[in-house]
């Protein structure tokens, strides 16, 4: 049996924050985390967010991620989850998540099964963002709307659990260098904000 099997059974929710914290969002954790001395440089408001974190329930489980198209204002070709900004007709943080996964991958928000929360996410760049844990079920068809999104693709889950997958690399940013986390998957490299939730992810799958 695969390992995994019984954490998407029925536990997995248990090792989630079970609600999103109160508005407005107050960050845990953030890029600053492994670079202190860059929050300086911090925009001074923050603009809210939602992630969805789509793990497919496969035989063997896989984490769903979207890799921007190249032409993007911002953060071009990276590897992110499907999210943005709140809009002003969304009802909640996980409307927003659900909306923008619908919108970039064609994927329903009746596949998806919001299992919990991960800590709120501060970024350099000035988005305050709550990772929403969704399980998402087998049988969805892939649509992505090829203005924003250039590829998807999903990868194990077991891997991104691993500690030894997980890298920290330094990159230049804003005339500087930066500490990420990191991983390699195949030709994908994953990084920044996206691997940070991942590691947060990890951390609460794998405690006791």
């Amino acid at each position: 049996m695969n390992a995994l099997a019984p954490l998407l059974a029925g536990s997995l929710g248990a090792r989630l924050l079970p609600a999103p914290p109160p508005l407005p969002l107050k960050p845990t954790r953030s890029d600053y985390d492994l670079n202190p001395t860059a929050r300086a440089l911090a925009p001074p408001n923050l603009v809210p967010a939602a992630v969805l974190i789509p793990i497919v329930a496969r035989p063997e489980p896989t984490v769903l991620f979207t890799q921007r198209t190249e032409h993007l204002p911002r953060h071009p070709g990276q590897i992110s989850f499907p999210g943005g900004r709140v809009h002003g007709d969304d009802g909640s943080l996980v409307d927003t998540a659900l909306r923008e996964m619908k919108e970039e991958t064609g994927i329903g928000a009746e596949f998806v099964s919001v299992e919990g929360f991960l800590d709120v996410y501060e970024t350099g760049t000035g988005y305050i963002i709550l990772p929403v844990v969704g399980l998402l079920r087998e049988g969805f068809a892939l649509a992505p709307d090829a203005s924003e999104v250039a590829h998807v693709f999903e990868v194990p889950l077991a891997f991104l659990l691993d500690p030894g997958s997980r890298q920290e690399h330094r990159l230049e940013w804003k005339g500087g260098m930066r500490l990420v986390y990191a991983f390699q998957w195949e030709t994908h490299y994953i990084w920044g904000a996206t691997a940070s939730m991942l590691v947060n992810l990890a951390e609460r799958l794998s405690a006791p």
